[in-house]
């Protein structure tokens, strides 16, 4: 673990905007400074000198930090969405590793996400999310299929939804998503606020 009470001494403060985007990430995610700073392998109190501008991170801790909440480091230095636009090219949607069995899932709204995620996934025949029913933050989902059908359970209730059918429900409810007919699929995601 880093020496939380040193600082550079050089540069005096961290920068603010920094501390200022973490604490306001955090925050869009519903994560309590805790729950970050365990998953970042800091303590808590370190974390919130880092939010405050009272401590300069290291680029290690910067790095598990921006982990911890979802994010790449370079997110914490972007553009704020409140400064305009924000576009993400097709060929550059990170596919993201969440789980899914038989297809993909891409992330379609340009980093950071301060209180929208949005996600395509793609699935292969019997395709799925995993095996197991998960949960992930205590956001707003709205799922919409774009095209086949699909099956949704959502804790101890069971959906059958196809083209343009959607449904919106907590990510805080276990749930999982599979191809049911045997051929591809296509669903979109909405989350809000971000909770993966």
């Amino acid at each position: 673990m880093e020496n939380e009470h040193a600082t550079d001494r050089a540069a005096g403060t961290a920068d603010e905007s920094v501390g200022d985007r973490l604490r306001a990430l955090r925050k869009a995610r519903r994560l309590t400074l805790r729950t970050v700073a365990e998953a970042a392998g800091i303590s808590e109190g370190y974390l919130s000198q880092i939010e405050r501008g009272q401590a300069n991170p290291s680029i290690a801790t910067l790095q598990q930090v921006a982990a911890a909440l979802g994010l790449k480091v370079a997110d914490l230095f972007g553009d704020d969405f409140t400064s305009g636009p924000s576009v993400l090219r097709a060929e550059e949607a990170p596919r993201l590793a969440l789980g899914v069995l038989g297809g993909r899932k891409f992330r379609l709204t340009p980093g950071p996400q301060h209180h929208l995620e949005v996600f395509l996934g793609e699935f292969d025949a019997h395709g799925s999310t995993g095996e197991t029913l998960y949960s992930h933050g205590d956001s707003e989902e709205f799922l919409y299929v774009l095209e086949g059908t699909v099956g949704l359970q959502l804790g101890e209730r069971s959906f059958t939804l196809g083209a343009g059918d959607s449904i919106r429900y907590s990510s805080a409810v276990p749930h999982r998503l599979s191809e049911t007919a045997g051929a591809a699929a296509r669903v979109l995601w909405v989350i809000s606020p971000p909770s993966y």
